[in-house]
């Protein structure tokens, strides 16, 4: 069970929480895709180079979502984090959109203008992200989780989205729920704290290099 992965990648950082969710042991392949023979290692099997790449028996999967989806049905003791009920299901696939067309871009897009243009974020930007920001607030508001009760694979994710302003020490004080929402998620993640050194260790190590 190979996993190509960066931890400094939001992406990759989901996969390998839900890997921890799930208990699983990957053969972790750390990789940088930045380097030209590192996109032609990975594009014998993923033809867009990119990370997170899972290959289990020779089944290739690549996006992290799908990653995520896959192993949950294949090694979730039960259906709680990608829950069956129609219904539901609906509520926890409308959060990983949301996470992949909203939060992920506003959060990405803003911090890459500051660690990798070197330029302020314009004000389109700014406000971007906080209506992504407003939303997960309201998300989390009047429950604990994103999308259900309990924890569900876009808590994983949005997770890692919203991490990934901490370093621009991006203000979260005008988002108590999200506040309250990290700590119940870094509280029921296995090892997080350990888990979250090393990532802010090769995020700064990842800074330096820009």
């Amino acid at each position: 069970m190979e996993l190509y992965f960066n931890i400094v990648s939001p992406p990759c950082q989901s996969v390998l929480l839900v890997g921890k969710l799930l208990g699983i042991t990957f053969d972790l392949k750390e990789v940088n895709p930045h380097l030209p023979e590192v996109r032609e290692q990975l594009r014998k099997h993923n033809p867009q180079h990119t990370i997170p790449t899972f290959i289990e028996d020779g089944h290739v999967i690549w996006e992290s979502y799908a990653i995520a989806i896959y192993l949950v049905e294949k090694y979730g003791q039960d259906d709680s984090l990608y829950p069956k009920d129609p219904m539901v299901r609906s509520i926890v696939n409308q959060r990983l959109f949301f996470d992949n067309g909203v939060m992920f871009r506003a959060a990405i897009e803003y911090v890459e203008c500051i660690l990798k243009k070197k330029l302020e974020p314009t004000d389109e930007m700014v406000q971007k992200l906080k209506k992504a920001l407003g939303l997960l607030e309201s998300f989390v508001k009047d429950r604990s989780f994103v999308a259900a009760d309990h924890l569900t694979i876009p808590d994983v994710c949005l997770l890692s989205s919203v991490t990934l302003l901490t370093g621009v020490k991006y203000d979260l004080e005008p988002y108590p729920a999200i506040q309250a929402w990290v700590t119940r998620m870094t509280d029921e993640l296995p090892n997080y704290g350990e888990f979250h050194k090393e990532l802010v260790e090769k995020s700064l190590e990842y800074i330096k290099t820009l």
